[in-house]
């Protein structure tokens, strides 16, 4: 029997090495062998000890990891086409929905399959079937009739594992809004899933995009990848300069669209004043239970501000975000930000190596990948 490496997740900034049983294949699931692993800004979240993962089942140690890439390692009896339709089999590269909505419930008989109440089965103990449910390990398992399609050629596996996660939701959470040809969209945070969302912005029509963070090096980056104007939190170190920054350079009127990206619920009070009067404000990052803020609803009713909450996604955004990557990659740097890789036992490393880097404000941006 051939055994799976995996980085377990034990506490805080500790993981442990294991071999896991290859799993079972049943009829309609597949094996998919993880070829790399991104660690994702809510990673380092669990890693800190911040947040604890959400886990299905009984409580135990779990595998992290969500935004990955994989081959076929083996399909089950019935499968012989991706959700498109097109030939799939053992060794053609997959990305995949890395939550499982159930298709059987009350949110899913009405199209909300990202609100599927039980779709968290990706994180599970490892001792509990499939074992292998995380993107920090060397194989992932796809429950029958889960979504899954093939990669274009031309897409380095890093992108494709960022498509899994930060570039799908930038993709889903603009078209949540609702955006349209011509508005103006103000990003709050120039992390992975900012600079997604500026290049995905200016490529669906936006006008005028606006990107707002504190590192010099998240800013530059994200001006070659769609951004129009920057603004620095050092240059506008108070929440009513960025607002009248925001208003200046939108005529006045204040963001057609704006998206919460930081992940700090303070950012949500700035960010709803830079929404102008009828516009759309949008929350991605706050994923921290209890993240408490008091604001003037009153503002909200009287500005006919919509707010939509834009968590995971519908897989239908895949194929989209897929083709948005494959077609853009020679105008936008978003498929080649990788700079650091990892060999799964260096986790720890790696898990350094993204700490520092958002926190170094002279390179350039960087993300670190784990391949098993």
């Amino acid at each position: 029997m051939v055994m799976g490496k995996a980085a377990v997740f034990v506490e805080p900034y500790h993981f442990e090495f294991t071999e896991l049983p290859p799993v079972p294949v049943e009829p309609g699931g597949i094996r998919v062998k993880v070829t790399s692993g991104g660690i994702c800004g809510s990673d380092l979240h669990f890693w800190r000890g911040e947040i604890k993962p959400i886990v299905s089942g009984r409580p135990g140690p779990v595998i992290l990891g969500h935004e990955m890439a994989g081959l076929v390692a083996a399909l089950g009896k019935g499968i012989s086409t991706d959700s498109l339709g097109r030939p799939l089999k053992e060794g053609d590269r997959v990305v995949f929905a890395y939550f499982f909505p159930c298709m059987r419930c009350y949110n899913c008989l009405r199209g909300e399959l990202n609100h599927c109440p039980t779709r968290f089965r990706f994180r599970a103990s490892i001792e509990e079937f499939p074992y292998c449910n995380g993107g920090f390990s060397e194989y992932y398992y796809l429950f029958p009739g889960h979504f899954v399609f093939r990669v274009p050629d031309d897409l380095p596996d890093e992108a494709v594992a960022a498509a899994n996660c930060a570039a799908s939701q930038a993709v889903y959470s603009l078209r949540q809004a609702g955006m349209q040809m011509g508005d103006s969209v103000v990003i709050q945070g120039a992390g992975g899933l900012g600079i997604h969302a500026a290049a995905a912005a200016k490529e669906m029509g936006a006008g005028r995009v606006i990107v707002i963070d504190g590192m010099a090096n998240r800013l530059a980056l994200a001006k070659q990848c769609g951004a129009d104007h920057t603004i620095s939190l050092k240059e506008y170190p108070t929440p009513e300069s960025r607002i009248q920054r925001v208003r200046e350079l939108t005529e006045g009127r204040g963001g057609d669209v704006v998206v919460e990206m930081v992940g700090y619920a303070q950012a949500v009070a700035e960010g709803l004043d830079m929404v102008r009067r009828g516009g759309v404000y949008v929350e991605v990052g706050n994923i921290f239970p209890k993240s408490m803020l008091n604001i003037d609803v009153s503002k909200v009713l009287w500005n006919h501000t919509r707010i939509v909450p834009a968590t995971h996604y519908d897989p239908y955004i895949l194929p989209v975000t897929l083709d948005f990557l494959s077609r853009t990659k020679d105008r936008y740097p978003i498929t080649k930000v990788m700079s650091h890789s990892f060999p799964l036992e260096r986790i720890g490393e790696a898990f350094q190596q993204a700490e520092w880097a958002g926190k170094d404000q002279e390179t350039p941006i960087t993300r670190a990948f784990v391949k098993p």
